[in-house]
């Protein structure tokens, strides 16, 4: 009688993969940092070449490039199932900080491994991220891509000047580069999973006043004393009331506000739940014995969910009417943003990484910007898990090797999970 053979379990092909290219992920992660590709030059092309090189190796991959303006490169790598299905997107962006002063750092700004470190410019925004997802998708295309629907990796050539010419330019003109749902690698942590970012808006505020030597300061009109006072004005938007919207998500800062604070410092929940508003610049005058003419200061807000652009904008521009001479351009603004925190790519993610680490992520929101509110204002459920960052756009940035080999674990399973329990 002849034995009938079992197929193998696709989950139980994907870790014994995994077990076996341990080390590949390093290796990977060390040539990207190898690259540069500061902002604000924005000049991926070398990158991108690089990510190409690599996703070579990976079975049946198809690979695009698509330039929104030069030098700004950016690739959508695409892994098709053996079956209809659900697309499920990898999101990372190519771009990293500026290099700052060099002379600064102890280890090898272009790639090093000490101990259980691996340092090097971007390596944790986000060219660890970029590594893992590469790994991923060579694990699930190595053992066989026996999984409905596809894979499709995205890598934007723009990201720290807010994504227009990235994210958003494949949003806009690759259909395929949207998905079902989105995991991005983005500098985080794999213990604490982000569902959701605050608003934003930035505002340039401006003074016209009359300028007379400071002897006759009775005769002049400062502009720069109108913007002190507007300034004062516009902390008051700190306190502006959050309305409950129905949603959980401010249970759920609260619940998870100790292990987040643990990682991203005291203080985070509070910033999570408010209006915050910060002052970046400030200029004005001309000489110290003229009362100054003209004046502007540019300021920060950020937004929780509960409080619209609207209402905040509104409040800007009431300040700025009552103070004569004085007038306000918006240059940015976006809505909060967030997935439900029960969705099942969140589920997916959250379950692995509460096996591959041995403890329960925290799931909350994120106080700064990233990539994934694009996906979510296209309509795309996501959830950020990336590396934990040591000296983030400083000297001696660092992550744990622990950490990236984790995650591209957590990146393949949670892709296999999702894609075949949503099929």
């Amino acid at each position: 009688m002849a034995v009938q053979k079992t197929k193998p379990n696709p989950r139980d092909m994907i870790l014994d993969w995994l077990g076996q290219h341990r080390e590949q992920v390093v290796e990977t992660t060390l040539r990207l940092v190898k690259i540069k590709s500061p902002q604000p030059e924005g000049d991926v092309r070398a990158m991108a070449d690089e990510i190409e090189a690599i996703a070579a190796d990976i079975p049946g991959v198809e690979i695009e490039r698509h330039i929104s303006e030069e030098p700004i490169h950016n690739l959508v790598l695409r892994l098709r199932g053996n079956r209809p299905g659900k697309r499920l997107v990898l999101n990372g962006h190519m771009d990293t900080f500026p290099a700052g002063e060099l002379s600064a750092w102890s280890r090898d700004p272009d790639g090093e491994v000490v101990g259980d470190k691996a340092y090097g410019l971007g390596i944790s925004d986000m060219k660890g991220g970029i590594a893992a997802s590469l790994m991923a998708m060579k694990c699930l295309a190595d053992t066989g891509a026996d999984f409905p629907g596809e894979l499709v990796c995205t890598f934007a050539g723009d990201e720290e000047t807010m994504g227009v010419l990235g994210t958003q330019f494949l949003l806009d003109t690759v259909p395929h580069a949207k998905g079902d749902a989105m995991i991005s690698g983005d500098v985080g942590s794999p213990h604490v999973l982000r569902f959701g970012e605050k608003g934003m808006i930035w505002a340039r505020v401006t003074a016209k006043g009359r300028s007379t030597h400071a002897a006759h300061v009775h005769k002049g009109d400062s502009a720069i004393e109108k913007l002190t006072d507007v300034m004062d004005a516009f902390k008051s938007i700190r306190s502006l009331p959050v309305a409950s919207d129905g949603s959980n998500v401010l249970p759920l800062i609260d619940r998870w506000s100790e292990k987040s604070e643990a990682l991203s410092g005291k203080g985070e929940t509070q910033v999570l739940k408010s209006v915050t508003i910060t002052f970046g610049t400030f200029s004005g005058g001309r000489l110290s014995n003229l009362v100054a003419d003209s004046a502007e200061f540019t300021c920060d807000v950020r937004l929780p969910v509960g409080v619209p652009v609207a209402r905040a904008e509104a409040e800007l521009q009431r300040i700025c009417a009552e103070a004569e001479g004085v007038s306000m351009e918006i240059t940015r603004r976006y809505e909060p943003s967030w997935t439900a925190p029960d969705h099942p790519v969140i589920e997916a993610v959250k379950a692995n990484c509460t096996a591959i680490l041995g403890e329960e992520p925290a799931v909350t929101m994120r106080v700064g910007a990233s990539d994934a509110r694009l996906y979510r204002y296209a309509g795309v459920p996501t959830v950020v898990c990336g590396l934990t960052a040591h000296n983030l756009g400083a000297p001696d940035e660092h992550i744990l090797l622990g950490e990236l080999t984790a995650l591209v674990d957590i990146f393949a399973l949670s892709a296999h999970d999702y894609l075949v329990s949503n099929a």
